[in-house]
């Protein structure tokens, strides 16, 4: 009695799922077709830019003075603050005086009794002259007193030569900074004699100083590097001059906050390395760069001229090759194959591929394929970027037309 009720239930199941299968067919079939995915897209810009490289070098001081004492004598007082900014003239050390002060006052007696011994016998030539006409007096006489005046002139003359040695050297008991900057320690303190025979192992040497404004920044830059720099270098006013502006940032900074001048570049290649080492000069009123540091530089590697920038987010890559994704006619996706420029903050610059009238899809590029369509929201891009590329150009490096065949990758400012 109970056998057929399984047979009916599973019957009824199947007709079921029979319907519900139909009537799904049918909503698929009458379902609108789906719409084109959202992108963002912009138009490339035409803008002025400059390339940049960036090498590794060191800061150096251009003068560093040895202070040393020129005179023999007890250092009395020393007039710094070890590690300060000095000035040329500035007072450093005193050494005891009073030998030397002694020393001049005895040349000066000298020169006065010499010139006292000259006027005599200069007195004394003058009356024999008179006379010698009258035949009162001999040759002999008046050669000897003639030889008694030129031997009191040399007396004096010595005698002068020595109170001039006596006071400089009276004047070097006071030594002064020679030049303007940073002073080092003291190495030898008041109270201790100082000998500049260098006698018993004793030095003369006080301190040092180091010129800190300007610096120097030495880098080393590759063959090709140098041979456009000299090329960019020729663009100066002045041919036969280098004046290039440059960027420069310490261990501890970002951004190349100083600005510099590429004054100096070397007149040959170093065959070892293959590289050409050029020089800036930064400012440092202040003094707060230290020589020695290491350093960043940040240096022209073009002159100005157009580029085609895009976002470069809007890039792909398929193999070796990149290639963007732009409009063609009712917003159908197209893929161009593109050359890449140098990078300039996040925009790239396109030397080939692509046209300033072509729309460029910058996001989305993962839900838009060639040959679909898709749904365009129009972007610009940031005035802030193109301000910054306008501020990385300095204003005394002239324009110019960028040559037809593109410079090769710069090592710190392509990829």
């Amino acid at each position: 009695m109970s056998g057929p009720r399984p047979s009916r239930f599973f019957l009824f199941i199947s007709l079921g799922a029979l319907f519900s299968a139909a009537g799904s067919c049918n909503k698929q079939q009458n379902a609108p077709p789906p719409e084109p995915p959202g992108v963002t897209v912009t138009r490339p810009v035409q803008h002025r830019v400059m390339e940049w490289e960036e090498y590794s070098g060191y800061l150096t001081s251009p003068d560093t003075a040895n202070v040393a004492a020129r005179v023999s004598g007890l250092i009395m007082e020393a007039s710094f603050r070890e590690g300060s900014l000095v000035h040329e003239g500035d007072l450093l050390f005193v050494i005891d005086d009073r030998p030397f002060k002694a020393d001049v006052n005895s040349k000066q007696a000298d020169v006065s009794r010499g010139q006292a011994q000259l006027d005599l016998a200069t007195a004394t030539l003058r009356r024999l002259d008179k006379v010698r006409q009258s035949k009162a007096i001999s040759e002999e006489d008046y050669d000897t007193a003639k030889a008694n005046q030129e031997q009191a002139q040399a007396i004096l003359a010595a005698a002068k030569a020595a109170l001039e040695t006596a006071q400089l050297n009276l004047q070097w008991t006071r030594v002064t900074a020679p030049i303007n900057g940073r002073v080092s320690r003291q190495l030898i303190q008041p109270g201790n004699m100082v000998n500049t025979g260098g006698g018993q192992g004793q030095s003369n040497l006080l301190t040092t100083i180091v010129q800190v404004d300007p610096l120097y920044c030495y880098v080393n830059i590759p063959e090709r590097v140098g041979t456009q720099f000299r090329k960019l270098a020729a663009f100066h006013e002045k041919p036969g001059q280098v004046h290039v502006p440059c960027y420069i940032q310490l261990e501890t900074e970002t951004g190349f906050p100083h600005e510099a001048f590429i004054d100096f570049i070397d007149n040959r290649v170093d065959v070892n390395t293959g590289t050409v080492t050029i020089r800036s000069v930064l400012p440092n009123p202040n003094g707060v760069i230290t020589p020695g540091a290491f350093a960043r530089m940040r240096i022209p590697a073009s002159a100005p001229y157009e580029a085609t920038l895009i976002p470069d987010a809007a890039i792909g890559t398929e193999q070796n090759e990149r290639f963007v994704l732009v409009l063609g006619p009712e917003n159908t996706v197209q893929a161009r194959r593109v050359k890449l420029g140098a990078l300039f903050g996040s925009l790239r610059s396109i030397t080939e591929g692509l046209k300033p009238t072509d729309t460029v899809i910058v996001n989305g590029l993962q839900m838009a394929r060639p040959g679909a369509k898709v749904k365009a929201q129009p972007t610009t891009i940031a005035p802030a970027e193109l301000e910054a590329i306008d501020k990385s150009i300095p204003a005394t490096l002239p324009a110019a037309t960028r040559p037809t065949a593109a410079p090769a990758p710069a090592t710190g400012s392509q990829s």
